[in-house]
């Protein structure tokens, strides 16, 4: 009987059924393995095969492969289909190439010629097939073998549109791989001339393309904005009439729409040109218009097209954020989307209010839908919805609503989702702090979040109140009343007790004269709370006890019990033990003056970055507005251990460091690979195996080196002569890393100079885990260059070695000092010799940002000075060198000419090595 031709290939049908009518897992292997000995047979008997023959035999073993079963045979019958002048023989034929074919094999040369005989082939479903085999290969090989053929059949007058859509997409494929494979020069004119072809297929999959060339090389597609402006503009005034074969549900070409609206995204701004402007603008009305029209359809997909193309020109309006009378519309038009009842569309409306909220021109819009979205937040059913609302509430939040908002947003935290506190709590506490005109309002906000949401108040938050009250005299007194009020609630959180604790430790004295806050009252309230609290806690109360010596000498007798105590004095935890010893000791030997000095109140923290910002930036990257709250981000209370109130441990205990360094690793590193996270300290993104030692002299924190394997965070701190730096080793993969040495790379010379020790880790770095090495420093004159450490390592068996640069820098021993100009002036001429000066002239590396240079200049250490220079463009610093041996003197001026976007960059020291090498570091920096 004659086998059964045509594609319904009997035979293949037949062991399919046979597979699934299988009983067990031997009973299909036995199956497949009777199917693959047959099908070996036939390759290698003396009967030819025809053409259809090969082809079931081929899809048989695709099949297989797709059950999970390997293939190592077949490649040469499938490579012989592809010479076939059948269209069902051919693609089989290139499907089992595409998924089975290695880029290595041996029979790839003999693809690349079948390819190109396809390429060049009048049948235009022959060189689809082709231009989609070598998409989905998708190699480098692939890329360099057609990088000519490809582009020439996308631009080609003589090529059918069906085959210029195919190598529009494959081009785009294949530049994700290789981005060189795309020409430039006259090149670029022809393929953004695409977006003028009458196809609208062919503009759709050239508009993808052109926007993956935009998003590398923005200036030299520039010209596409003009024809995408044009195009998109004809698509909306079209009639869904003129675009039938692209009309989806009455929107015409809505997915064409979108793609063009998101390839003027990549500019800003979208163009300078008044004609193409007004052009843009009129399209954008026209989308806002069209939404305001009835609908044409009830049927979903009508909504969801016509809500694309909207939204979309929505983040036009709002990337551009220049052109009031769209930005109010537009909020005008999400404002009637938060009471819509499709689910989505209010979750779209609020994400997209969010960034109209941040722009100058729309913001007081959208503050009058506070009352929907606050309802939003407490009524909506949808998790994610209320989250965005909460979101939104940050965004619109201003001096005029902080309070309202603020307590609307506490109200409903005690019934928040339990996802969403954490966030929430840190917003409560950001918004607090940047809009309070009354630090009372601000200690109420706290304590109430401690009240509500204890669980959910990280450190951060209650460190950040401590160090408002601290640097703000007017209001310790009623920070010390009310947090005493709150811990007289029978059920108080730990974190209160720890607030109470430090608080009433420091400013429990403006309390003491009412008869219901004496001292013996606070003492014996906080020490009602100890029993209950963790060791920590525990400890940071023992502190307050001694400080209350210091306050109160006359309940001196009844602390020192507390200290004597077994369970103090010999608790299990060390640190408990420690310090009831230390400070029993303390109060009986020392004098009064003594205590006083060594417990003397904590001085006011150094105003910087706000912690609970930075670890929102975290949680939310880049949904936290940049100029959020710019005050003082200082150490932890518990981590400053120059005071007597916090961790009293020796300096070779991990914990004793006034920056955090010895914070324990985060659990924040995946297997995928995360980023190092530090809660005090900022953490700048990395690229792929970088070790930029350069970017480290502005910045102290950061990621040092990067690669698939391995993630190196650094934090460090400097004082005077002394250094140390905290190196965080993430393991990026699933495996260990064995067999892990650092090796300190620094010359005998240079060692006499700058004194390096290095403290050893363990051997082993677990998958997905993180060890940290510190490394301490000591300056006793200049030297140039830095310390490396050679990091070699064993993964998967593979010995790997990394060569890094540490940032110990000569500019991290500098020491800021203030002149004024009369005193600068002076110093300036005393240092102009030959050997005590530098000068460089160098072009600005990016668009000329005198306050980013200032910005620069301040984190390298040095005092940026102001009205001394008679030019105030100009920028000069003063700093000194901190060594052991010799304290070197420096002066810097640094003067930009915008015109030529130059910078001259002048060093004068009174040595000529540091003259020399802090010119060197500078140096293109700007």
């Amino acid at each position: 009987m004659a086998p059964v031709r045509g594609d319904g290939m009997r035979g293949l049908a037949v062991f399919i059924s046979d597979i699934r009518n299988c009983k067990s897992k031997e009973a299909e292997v036995k199956r497949i393995n009777k199917e693959l000995a047959n099908i070996r047979s036939k390759f290698k008997g003396d009967k030819t095969l025809d053409g259809y023959q090969k082809k079931k035999y081929v899809c048989k073993l695709l099949f297989i492969f797709l059950l999970g079963h390997d293939i190592d045979f077949g490649h040469m019958e499938a490579v012989n289909l592809l010479s076939s002048n059948k269209y069902s023989e051919k693609q089989i034929g290139y499907l089992f190439i595409s998924v089975l074919v290695n880029t290595n094999s041996d029979l790839i040369s003999l693809i690349i010629q079948s390819i190109k005989n396809d390429l060049q082939s009048r049948n235009p479903i022959h060189v689809n097939l082709a231009l989609q085999c070598i998409a989905n290969i998708g190699s480098r090989d692939m890329a360099e073998s057609f990088s000519n053929e490809i582009p020439k059949l996308l631009v080609s007058g003589d090529t059918m549109d069906v085959v210029k859509q195919s190598a529009a997409l494959c081009l785009l494929r294949l530049f994700r791989s290789s981005p060189e494979i795309i020409p430039g020069g006259e090149w670029t004119s022809r393929i953004i001339h695409l977006l003028n072809d009458q196809h609208m297929g062919v503009v759709t999959a050239a508009t993808s393309l052109i926007d993956a060339l935009v998003k590398k090389n923005p200036e030299e597609y520039k010209g596409c904005v003009t024809l995408a402006v044009s195009r998109l503009s004809r698509i909306v005034t079209a009639s869904y009439t003129d675009l039938q074969d692209y009309t989806y549900y009455f929107v015409p070409a809505p997915w064409l729409s979108v793609k063009l609206l998101r390839l003027l995204q990549n500019y800003n701004p979208v163009t300078e040109e008044p004609g193409v402007r007004a052009r843009l603008n009129e399209t954008l009305e026209t989308i806002l218009n069209k939404a305001q029209e009835p609908p044409k359809s009830k049927k979903v997909q009508h909504s969801n097209a016509k809500n694309a193309v909207l939204f979309e020109a929505i983040n036009l309006i709002i990337h551009s954020d220049s052109e009031p009378n769209l930005l109010v519309r537009a909020c005008n038009q999400l404002g009637q989307f938060l009471s819509n009842r499709e689910t989505n569309l209010r979750y779209l409306a609020l994400e997209s209010m969010c960034h109209l909220a941040t722009s100058e021109f729309s913001h007081e819009e959208v503050k009058k839908h506070q009352e929907v979205v606050i309802l939003s937040m407490k009524m909506e059913k949808d998790v994610s919805v209320r989250q965005q609302a909460v979101d939104l509430l940050y965004a619109m939040c201003d001096r005029g609503n902080a309070e309202e908002i603020v307590q609307e947003m506490l109200n409903y935290l005690e019934t928040a989702d339990y996802s969403i506190r954490e966030e929430m709590v840190l917003k409560v506490a950001i918004l607090a702090e940047k809009y309070a005109t009354d630090y009372t309002w601000y200690v109420d906000v706290i304590l109430n979040l401690i009240r509500i949401a204890g669980d959910y108040v990280s450190e951060e938050v209650w460190y950040r109140v401590i160090q408002i009250v601290i640097n703000h005299e007017e209001v310790q007194g009623y920070a010390a009343k009310t947090v005493f009020e709150a811990l007289q609630a029978p059920a108080c959180h730990e974190n209160m007790v720890k607030v109470g604790g430090y608080i009433l430790g420091e400013f429990g004295n403006l309390i003491a004269g009412d008869s219901r806050s004496a001292p013996l009252v606070q003492f014996k309230l906080l020490h009602s709370k100890y029993h209950l609290c963790s060791p920590m806690t525990r400890a940071l109360l023992l502190s307050t006890y001694i400080k209350f010596i210091n306050l109160f000498p006359e309940i001196r007798t009844n602390i020192q019990e507390v200290f004597r105590q077994h369970s103090n004095l010999r608790s299990a935890d060390a640190e408990l033990q420690q310090r009831a010893s230390e400070y029993l000791q303390l109060s009986i030997v020392a004098s009064t003056d003594v205590l006083a000095t060594v417990l003397e109140e904590m001085p006011s923290f150094p105003e910087r970055e706000s912690s609970i910002l930075n670890v929102l930036k975290k949680k939310k990257p880049g949904r936290v507005p940049e100029n959020e709250i710019r005050e003082s981000k200082s150490p932890a209370p518990s981590s400053v251990t120059q005071n007597s109130h916090s961790n009293h441990k020796t300096t070779n205990n991990a914990n004793a460091d006034l920056l955090g360094l010895s914070t324990p690793p985060s659990n924040n590193i995946s297997a995928g690979g995360g980023a190092l996270i530090d809660v005090l300290g900022d953490i700048y993104g990395a690229g792929g195996a970088v070790n930029n030692i350069k970017k480290f002299l502005f910045k102290n924190n950061g990621v040092l080196f990067e690669n698939d394997i391995l993630q190196i965070g650094v934090k460090s701190e400097f004082r005077k002569n002394m250094g140390r730096i905290g190196l965080f080793y993430g393991n990026k993969t699933q495996n260990p890393l064995t067999e892990f040495t650092p090796s300190l790379i620094w010359p005998a010379d240079q060692e006499q100079k700058l004194s390096i020790l290095l403290e050893g880790v363990e051997p082993r770095l677990e998958a997905g885990a993180q060890i940290q090495q510190m490394i301490a420093a000591e300056a006793f004159e200049d030297y140039c260059d830095s310390p490396s450490i050679d990091l070699s390592f064993k993964y998967n068996g593979t010995q790997q070695k990394i060569n890094i640069k540490l940032p110990f820098t000569l500019n991290k021993f500098f020491e800021p000092t203030e002149m004024n100009a009369e005193q600068f002036f002076a110093r300036w001429k005393n240092l102009g010799s030959e050997q005590q000066r530098a000068q460089r002239v160098f072009k600005a590396q990016t668009p000329m940002d005198l306050a980013g240079a200032a910005n620069k200049l301040s984190g390298f250490g040095i005092q940026l000075l102001e009205n001394v220079d008679p030019n105030p463009d100009n920028m000069v610093c003063a700093g000194i060198i901190n060594t052991i041996r010799v304290q070197v003197g420096c002066l810097m001026r640094l003067e930009p000419n915008k015109q030529a976007e130059m910078f001259r960059l002048t060093i004068r020291s009174s040595k000529e090595s540091v003259t020399k090498e802090i010119c060197d570091m500078l140096v293109d920096q700007f």
